[in-house]
């Protein structure tokens, strides 16, 4: 897997995509997660060449063609544990078009420029907007509006496609944190655009937290992204909707 080798740094280092200080150089500054922008901050572990190297291999995939299952998102999708990757997705021909670092504008100018109406899976699963609410401080129906023109893009561009949109995983220790109540309120509003025909919206996250509502560092190390464990806990949740939607 193509991002395999950026694992361990991103592991060491997630911790500062919250924390850092990001720089939009020459970008709208108005907080709207729907700006579809190219992304020009710069990570420790992210440099702005590392993304353009991620999502030129993504051209190369969308040109190639051969997907019936596209993941899309940030650095959550783009971490996956290789193993379970592997022994949950591969029969489906999977791609990985997720970048660290990355929020839902920044996707929408992916998905725009990024050649990917030229593949044409089955199945879109897309996990996006925790970093909307880390890097730009947006409220929680700016990140739905967010989300929302990203699945309106991937209903355009891939017209005959089932559409699972992930709820955004909670972040933080705490269940009190004033962040937890944010991300539920957006997954409230997304979870609006069900149908059940082409939009499918799950939140697993709950499956991510212990009882008392905290989050355990062996299911996400740093409070942000999944171990192991916690990619494990998110697959066994999520495999069997991936296999119903493409019956």
């Amino acid at each position: 897997m193509r991002r395999q080798q950026l694992l361990s740094a991103i592991a060491a280092s997630a911790a500062l995509i919250i924390a850092s200080a990001c720089s939009f150089a020459g970008e709208d500054r108005t907080p709207s997660g729907t700006n579809p922008t190219p992304r020009t901050q710069e990570f420790s572990w992210m440099s702005v060449d590392t993304w353009n190297k991620m999502y030129a291999e993504d051209i190369a995939v969308a040109k190639q063609g051969g997907v019936d299952l596209l993941f899309v998102g940030d650095s959550i999708t783009a971490g996956w544990n290789w193993d379970i990757w592997q022994k949950n997705f591969s029969q489906y021909h999977p791609a990985n078009f997720g970048i660290g670092g990355d929020h839902t504008g920044n996707l929408l100018w992916r998905l725009k420029y990024g050649q990917a109406e030229k593949l044409k899976p089955k199945v879109v699963v897309m996990l996006i907007g925790v970093n909307n609410f880390g890097h730009l401080n947006e409220t929680p129906q700016q990140v739905a509006d967010g989300i929302t023109a990203n699945i309106k893009l991937l209903r355009k561009i891939y017209p005959n496609a089932k559409i699972l949109v992930n709820g955004v995983f909670p972040f933080e220790e705490q269940a009190t944190s004033p962040k937890r109540a944010m991300v539920k309120e957006a997954n409230a509003l997304v979870a609006k655009l069900d149908d059940n025909k082409h939009i499918f919206v799950k939140d697993y996250g709950p499956l991510l937290l212990q009882a008392d509502g905290n989050i355990s560092k062996e299911v996400m190390g740093d409070f942000l992204h999944p171990t192991a464990k916690g990619y494990q806990i998110w697959a066994d949740a999520m495999l069997p909707d991936i296999q119903q939607l493409m019956k």
